[in-house]
C-alpha cells in the first residue's frame, strides 16, 4: 500500500505551499540519486517523494487528495506522476526549481551528475488551460471529447532547431557543447563547483547563425491540433484534469507543457446532482398518492415506469438503485433519488370545490403526523449518509 503523501514529506494537512516544497527539497536532497548511487531503495524514496510533492503541490489534486485519499488520484485523465508512468526525466523537468539550476543540489560537491542521463536542455513549454462542458449523461457514461486546441507547436520548416539550415548551427563557444557552464567558488568548506544552465544557447549546446524563416529562430509556430481528450466517468463541476505534455512545444528541445482541463456540468432539464446521486422532482394529484398509481420518470439512461404504493405521502423520497454517477474511487455507483410532491391544484370549478369541502370533513383526511412517517431532513440525512 501506498504512504500518506504528508508522512511521506512529515508536514501536516495544514502546511502552505512554501513548507511542503522545503519539506520535498529536504527529502529530495536526502534520498537523491547523485548522494545515493546505485542505491534502489534510496530511488524508490525519492520517486517516492516526487509523486507526494506533485499532489501537494497542486491544489486542486491536494483538495481531492485531502478528501480521497489515494483512490482519488486514479483516472485523472492521463498524465502526472499519481497517475503513474514516473521517471527520473520527469522529476528532473517538471521540478527543477526545486533543486536549482542543473537538476542536482549535488552537483557542487560530487563535480557532475552521477545519475545518468537526464540532461535539462532546452526550455520547457507552457501549461494550456481549457474548459470542457459536459451533459450529466456524458459524465454517467464518461467520453471522449474531441477538441482543436490552437498551440505552439515545434516549427516543421527547421524541425525545432530555429536555424536556417544545418550549416547555421554551430557548437555553442560558452558551454563547448555541453548546455552547461561550471564556476569553481571558494567558501568556508573550501572550494566548491556549481553547475548552471548555459545563459548563451539556453542549455541546448549549439548556436543559431542564421534563423529559420518560418519561425524566425524561435524553433515553434502557432497551429491547431485536434486533442482527443478521455474523460472518466463521475467527474465533477470544477474538476481539474490534466494530459502531460499536450501543451505549448518546448524550445531547443525542451519539453511540451501539459494541457490542464477544467470540468463544467451542463444544467440537465429535469434532473439534478447531489454528489453521487441524481435527484428528480416528481409532481402527482392528491389522488394518485392517496390511491397509488404508476408514474414515468426521467433517468440517465432513458425513461423508467415506477409503482407508487397507495397513502404515499408528500416529501416521500423513492430510490432507483445504481441509476445515479459511478464513484472516482471505483466503489460502485450512487443512485437516483425521486422526491415526490404533491401538486395543490388552484382555481377550482365549484364542483371541485363541494367535493373537497366534504372531504374535508371525514376524519380520514385529517392529518396524523408521527405515523411511522420521517421528516424531511431525516429522510435526507438517511439518503446522502
Amino acid at each position: 500500500m501506498k504512504r500518506d503523501y504528508y508522512e511521506i514529506l512529515g508536514v501536516d494537512k495544514n502546511a502552505d505551499e512554501g513548507t511542503i516544497k522545503k519539506a520535498y527539497r529536504k527529502v529530495a536532497m536526502q534520498f537523491h540519486p547523485d548522494r545515493n548511487p546505485g542505491d534502489k531503495a534510496a530511488e524508490d524514496k525519492f520517486k517516492e517523494a516526487a509523486e507526494a510533492y506533485e499532489v501537494l503541490s497542486d491544489g486542486n489534486k491536494k483538495a481531492r487528495y485531502d478528501r480521497y485519499g489515494h483512490a482519488g488520484m486514479e483516472n485523472m485523465g492521463g498524465g502526472g506522476f499519481s497517475g503513474g508512468g514516473m521517471n527520473m526525466e520527469d522529476i528532473f523537468a517538471h521540478f527543477g526549481d526545486v533543486f536549482g539550476e542543473g537538476g542536482s543540489p549535488f552537483e557542487s560537491f560530487f563535480g557532475g551528475s552521477q545519475g545518468g542521463s537526464r540532461s535539462r536542455t532546452g526550455q520547457k513549454g507552457s501549461n494550456l488551460r481549457i474548459k470542457v462542458a459536459l451533459t450529466l449523461e456524458e459524465i454517467e457514461a464518461g467520453v471522449t471529447k474531441k477538441i482543436k486546441v490552437k498551440k505552439q507547436v515545434t516549427c516543421k520548416t527547421c524541425d525545432g532547431s530555429g536555424a536556417k539550415d544545418r550549416s547555421s548551427i554551430s557548437t555553442c563557444g560558452t558551454c563547448q557543447g555541453s548546455g552547461y557552464v561550471r564556476q569553481i567558488k571558494n567558501t568556508f568548506l573550501g572550494q566548491m563547483q556549481t553547475t548552471a544552465v548555459c545563459p548563451t544557447c539556453n542549455g541546448s549546446g549549439k548556436k543559431v547563425t542564421a534563423s529559420c524563416g518560418t519561425c524566425r529562430g524561435d524553433g515553434r509556430t502557432t497551429d491547431e491540433e485536434l486533442i482527443e481528450i478521455p474523460i472518466p466517468a463521475g467527474v465533477q463541476d470544477g474538476m481539474q484534469l490534466s494530459m502531460r505534455g499536450k501543451g505549448n512545444a518546448g524550445q531547443a528541445g525542451g519539453p511540451s507543457g501539459d494541457l490542464l482541463i477544467s470540468i463544467e456540468e451542463k444544467p440537465h432539464a429535469d434532473l439534478s446532482r447531489e454528489g453521487n446521486h441524481v435527484v428528480y422532482d416528481l409532481f402527482l394529484n392528491f389522488a394518485d398518492t392517496a390511491l397509488g398509481t404508476q408514474a414515468e420518470v426521467p433517468t440517465l439512461s432513458g425513461k423508467v415506469k415506477i409503482k407508487i404504493p397507495a397513502g404515499t405521502q408528500s416529501g416521500k423520497i423513492l430510490r432507483l438503485k445504481g441509476k445515479g454517477f459511478p464513484s472516482m474511487q471505483q466503489y460502485g455507483k450512487g443512485d437516483q433519488l425521486i422526491n415526490v410532491n404533491v401538486w395543490t391544484p388552484k382555481n377550482l370549478t365549484a364542483e371541485e370545490t363541494q367535493l373537497l369541502e366534504k372531504m374535508r370533513t371525514m376524519s380520514n383526511f385529517n392529518p396524523k403526523p408521527g405515523d411511522g412517517e420521517k421528516g424531511f431532513f431525516d429522510r435526507m440525512k438517511e439518503y446522502f449518509n
